[in-house]
């Protein structure tokens, strides 16, 4: 990577070498019995350089030819991509407890096992089809740049999944766990799934109408999407966020307070730096409903003449392989203070709704302007303060930014999404809600 920086120096203004590798053990079980094991490695390295006020990229999967990928940059550079920001010179970054070596020995028939003693818990005391799966990965991120930036850090990663499926459906409770090092499912984990899975057995078919509503946290990418959307520094700059020019303004109940904390290194993924090598920091979004900042990487802070908040990610809608993408700003540390409310307070506190366990088609709609129309998958209903059954073919609509504006209360636990953040069951008052019937 030094040598690849030096060669750059002598073609342009400002270079930046990223690298990135992982290694992963993964393992996978359907109907309750192993389907695959497998592992992975892969490594990469990508190049971006700025001469002329214009930006160049390129990337491979060695540093054989150095001189190739310097001309790919190079000639990327006619494209006319303006960059009219400068690398950062960032020192002092905070050292985060973010590996734990164990992983790197864990072996995957102790994956193995782990999967099946969940399975056989599960369908010991259900009906439902099993679906688990299980990840040990290693990560290394380098970043080094021509302003004199070396960051560097290396991560473990351990979560488990279980989904246990209504017979026929396809669908049906879906749980995480996860550490920095292998962890037993806890018993009151996989009680939880059992208790909502025989709860929710039975069919209803309610009428639809405006009703009580709770987001579970495997929902809630419904509303992360939207609102990192509408926070992003690039939906600002290119006039479609409906929050622009709102700071100081109430856009949520008071009762939703949104912060991202990458310095948390309790939590898989804590980042003392972001990819572009700039030092996070935690930042408070929305404070009791009052829109207080938005956040930014280095091209769009530069735009917008303001300052990277450290949320420049090499990331997609859908992930994607971070050596071939160049950052945006992206938000990977979300979570909503959580209230006081225990789950069965917020169940009892339902005369009639649904709880949202899952949705079906939240990556849809208008998501910039916080719109949308998802697919309760599956959606608990509750009746006087019980869950009664499910609801199939229901539909949940509105936009985040109105149905956010009425809390009943917020969920007192938060639980790890695999889209990203931390989140609790949020229940709203008043939501639309279609069903057959």
């Amino acid at each position: 990577m030094e040598k690849l920086i030096q060669l750059a120096k002598s073609s342009c203004d400002k270079a930046e070498v990223y690298s990135y590798e992982y290694q992963d053990n993964l393992v996978s079980f359907e109907n309750a019995r192993l389907k695959d094991i497998d592992t992975k490695f892969q490594s990469g390295f990508s190049l971006r350089i700025i001469g002329e006020g214009k930006l160049g990229f390129a990337y491979t999967r060695n540093l054989i030819n150095r001189k190739g990928i310097i001309k790919n940059a190079l000639d990327s550079q006619k494209g006319g991509v303006e960059a009219a920001y400068d690398f950062p010179q960032t020192k002092g970054i905070p050292q985060l407890d973010t590996c734990d070596s164990s992983l790197e020995d864990l072996s995957t028939s102790r994956l193995v096992e782990e999967c099946s003693r969940v399975c056989d818990i599960l369908k010991s005391k259900t009906d439902a089809e099993i679906k688990m799966g299980c990840l040990a990965r290693i990560e290394n991120i380098r970043i080094i740049n021509t302003q004199g930036n070396d960051n560097s850090m290396k991560s473990s990663k351990y979560f488990i999944y279980g989904n246990m499926i209504y017979p026929g459906s396809g669908l049906g409770i879906y749980r995480i766990h996860q550490s920095k090092s292998f962890d037993p499912v806890p018993d009151e984990l996989t009680d939880e799934m059992v208790e909502l899975y025989n709860l929710s057995s039975k069919v209803v078919e309610p009428k639809g109408g405006k009703m009580k509503v709770a987001f579970m946290p495997n929902s809630m990418v419904t509303f992360n999407w939207r609102f990192s959307s509408g926070a992003s520094s690039k939906s600002v700059y290119e006039k479609i966020s409906p929050i622009s020019g709102k700071i100081g303004e109430k856009i949520f109940d008071e009762k939703i307070s949104i912060y991202d904390d990458p310095l948390d290194d309790e939590f898989l993924g804590a980042r003392a730096f972001d990819d572009e090598g700039v030092e996070c920091k935690n930042l408070t979004l929305v404070e009791k409903g009052i829109l207080k900042n938005f956040f930014y990487d280095l091209d769009y802070a530069k735009k917008l003449k303001a300052k990277s908040t450290g949320h420049g990610y090499r990331t997609e809608l859908w992930g994607g392989d971070p050596v071939t993408l160049k950052p945006i700003p992206a938000l990977f540390h979300l979570y909503i203070k959580p209230g006081d409310k225990s789950f069965s307070d917020l169940v009892k506190s339902m005369d009639r709704g649904i709880m949202v366990e899952a949705g079906l088609g939240f990556h849809s709609g208008n998501i910039p302007n916080g719109d949308f129309s998802i697919g309760a998958c599956p959606g608990l209903y509750v009746e006087k303060g019980e869950i009664v059954g499910r609801v199939k073919d229901a539909m949940v609509a509105g936009n985040i930014y109105q149905v956010f504006k009425n809390v009943v209360d917020v969920g007192d636990t938060l639980y790890p999404s695999f889209w990203g953040g931390r989140w609790p069951v949020v229940l709203c008052e008043g939501v639309s809600v279609a069903t057959k019937a």
